[in-house]
């Protein structure tokens, strides 16, 4: 008996029957009027279809090939579309197709949470960038939801997991789609929780530009990947797993030009913060610099992971003895204004949480000018 799931919307409500024949086109359509370019997954599986022929001869891309303009779906979500006519074409003649999702073009970036109990990796690469010491029992760790929860609890944010005002799709291995909406132009890059680079939790996948996500009511040999909850509609990306995604290097690298001058103002509050002329003043001086580089790029500069690295320094710094708290953290926002000009509450939190953890790690430094 198919399996019936209700799809609301502004507009109407329209019924997408996931497993029936006619489901498949009519779950395409619903993705496309949303603004969410689809194309085939293979019947009963949650990969692409395969290429033409032609397109699997060695050395051949998607760049300049014609078979999207001839009406073919080679090259996966390359080949994604919001053409009601040629979806209707696709499933119509091939309803048993899956539906797959290119996520940057539509604007998503969705948190793929596994739950594959298996052993941990080493500490470093549960949360990467963020150290746990070797007295914290991980012992009850198993998957990607416990990984994603400690992560949102250290930002005293509740767990992507648990978002009912966002569309939570359940898949068939028991894992979960979170799915959020861009709300600017960054273009954010997929990852792999298990992988040695870029990666925002163990087990802990995110797709957006460069990968796909299989819509909910697809249904495969495993089983159909079935929304959970209210909601229907993927929300706002909250700022703070913005801040991680942008942390974590889930943004395309840029050529970051070298070290602009400190603005006059940040240079007079590490003065008045009694920095002289020693080797701490250079160390905040540079860290300073770092942050007021960003300000030639208005993207893909690494800012939040930059002023979070610089406050955490001039936290060590002031706890040391080195500067005054208050003087300090006058001039890391008076750079994060030169650089991210307007973005000043969102700065201030940054600089805040930095200061606070490099606090409690002080830094000693010696070398007299």
């Amino acid at each position: 008996m198919p399996v019936e799931l209700r799809f609301h919307s502004s507009d109407s409500d329209t019924l997408a029957p996931s497993s029936s024949v006619a489901g498949a086109l009519l779950l395409a359509r619903w993705c496309a009027t949303r603004g969410w370019p689809v194309h085939p997954l293979s019947p009963q599986r949650k990969t692409p279809v395969a290429n033409c022929s032609a397109c699997r001869a060695p050395g051949h891309t998607y760049r300049g090939c014609r078979c999207r303009a001839e009406g073919r779906w080679c090259h996966g979500f390359h080949a994604a579309t919001l053409d009601m006519a040629l979806i209707t074409q696709w499933w119509s003649q091939n309803p048993h197709l899956g539906v797959g999702v290119a996520c940057g073009p539509a604007g998503l970036v969705v948190i793929d949470i596994d739950a594959h109990p298996q052993g941990l990796p080493s500490r470093d690469r549960i949360l990467p960038g963020i150290p746990i010491d070797d007295s914290v029992d991980l012992s009850g760790m198993t998957t990607g939801f416990h990984s994603i929860a400690v992560l949102a609890a250290l930002r005293g944010e509740e767990s992507p997991a648990d978002d009912v005002t966002t569309l939570r799709v359940k898949t068939p291995s028991g894992g979960l789609h979170v799915w959020y909406r861009t709300t600017d132009s960054r273009r954010w890059q997929c990852s792999t929780g298990s992988s040695n680079g870029r990666a925002l939790a163990w087990q802990v996948d995110v797709r957006a530009h460069g990968g796909y996500i299989v819509a909910p009511g697809t249904t495969t040999k495993a089983g159909t990947y079935m929304p959970i909850g209210s909601a229907r509609e993927p929300a706002a990306l909250p700022a703070w797993l913005a801040l991680e995604l942008e942390r974590t290097g889930h943004l395309p690298a840029v050529d970051v030009p070298a070290p602009r001058p400190v603005p006059p103002r940040a240079r007079q509050a590490v003065i008045e913060a009694g920095g002289g002329v020693d080797h701490a003043h250079r160390i905040l001086t540079v860290a300073l610099a770092e942050i007021t580089a960003c300000g030639v790029v208005t993207e893909g500069a690494g800012f939040s992971s930059k002023l979070n690295r610089a406050s955490f320094t001039a936290g060590g710094l002031v706890a040391a003895g080195h500067f005054s708290h208050e003087a300090v953290e006058r001039a890391l926002l008076e750079a994060a204004a030169f650089a991210r000009p307007g973005q000043e509450p969102r700065a201030a939190q940054i600089i805040r949480s930095g200061m606070r953890a490099g606090f409690r790690r002080p830094l000693s430094v010696g070398g007299q000018a």
